[in-house]
């Protein structure tokens, strides 16, 4: 099979284009070279949660595999065989341990048995989907497509030292389903966490009063935690449930800020999300795009979709003959939709 060229530093630019062309070529038998990679970065190339990624890739696939270290702008991916078994996958710092199995994902999803996988480092980080989200909103919607993924924190990883730890299974098919999200539903359940690890629990207190100023919550729909992980960490998971789907929406506290601050900033998502009637809130919206792909078409209501939809669109359409095509609907939401 010829060998496609990807650049690495077309659309967002960001370690997302390597991640799915690991993940079709995986699937699709393609063999890929990839240039630029993340070039749009302050720091480009690969970094330890990407060379996790690729290192996942190759076992899970027994492939073939030249640029493969730290700081390489440059990589050649040839897959074999998908496999399936025990894996174990260590970013080694905080990078995201969510990031890494989402690339082996589609390919555990359709391999010939069922897998375990463990995965050691971030898994509440920023500009990564932290576990909550990949626990409460992407692997139930997966599993309306067939596969059976079910996940289990055995250990929070915050910056810098990471050191979290989740356990992973996976129950593949032999084909996913089409998947069709355009009704959200009533509105069942709205509801506020705020965790902190190594800080005082006065934080998650002051940052739940103004969410629940802002959006109306009892005493009974927020819950502030302490936490134990190897660093200070402080977190805000904002959950919106309707008849058809859970939404989760994240914020992770910085230095220099106030917990007030960091409240306003939480809830910014969440209004945009709430006051729209779609099902689908923007940060699952690029996820869905790669196993609608693969099932072959489907279609979902979504808000307005991010940059990185965009550039995980081009990506997939470079694997597979697919259209897909994203368009504004009268009420403000947006339809995206996937055919053959």
């Amino acid at each position: 099979m010829a060998m496609l060229e990807i650049d690495g530093s077309k659309g967002e630019g960001g370690g997302q284009v390597l991640r799915t062309a690991l993940s079709l070529s995986m699937v699709t038998g393609t063999p890929f070279r990839i240039t630029k990679i993340r070039a749009s970065r302050e720091r480009p190339g690969l970094m330890a949660q990407h060379l996790t990624a690729v290192k996942a890739a190759k076992a899970v696939s027994s492939a073939q595999v030249e640029g493969d270290h730290e700081g390489s702008t440059e990589l050649t991916f040839t897959p074999g065989v998908i496999g399936n078994g025990k894996f174990f996958y260590a970013v080694g710092t905080a990078g995201s341990t969510t990031l890494v199995l989402q690339t082996v994902l589609p390919a555990l999803m359709l391999a010939p048995g069922p897998s375990e996988i463990t995965l050691e480092g971030g898994t509440h980080n920023p500009f990564a989907p932290p576990y909550d989200f990949l626990a409460l909103t992407f692997l139930p919607t997966l599993a309306r497509m067939g596969p059976v993924v079910s996940a289990t924190l055995e250990s929070y990883g915050f910056y810098p030292k990471g050191g979290g730890r989740m356990q992973v299974a996976v129950e593949p098919v032999e084909s996913l389903t089409p998947l069709e999200l355009m009704e959200r539903g009533a509105n069942t359940r709205l509801r506020a966490r705020a965790m902190v690890s190594g800080l005082s629990m006065s934080f998650a207190i002051r940052e739940l009063d103004i969410i629940a100023q802002e959006l109306g919550l009892d005493a009974g729909s927020v819950k502030p935690e302490s936490i134990n992980a190897e660093s200070a960490g402080n977190v805000v998971c904002i959950e919106a449930e309707s008849d058809q789907i859970t939404e989760v929406f994240t914020a992770f506290g910085k230095r220099g800020i106030t917990p007030e601050e960091f409240a306003a900033e939480a809830l910014t998502d969440a209004r945009e999300y709430l006051a729209s009637t779609a099902p689908v809130g923007k940060y699952l919206a690029d996820q869905l795009l790669l196993p609608m792909a693969l099932a072959g078409g489907g279609r979902f209501r979504t808000v307005k979709p991010t940059r990185h939809t965009a550039t995980n669109a081009a990506v997939i359409k470079q694997f597979l003959d697919v259209r897909i095509d994203l368009g504004q609907l009268e009420d403000g939401s947006w339809e995206i939709a996937v055919t053959n």
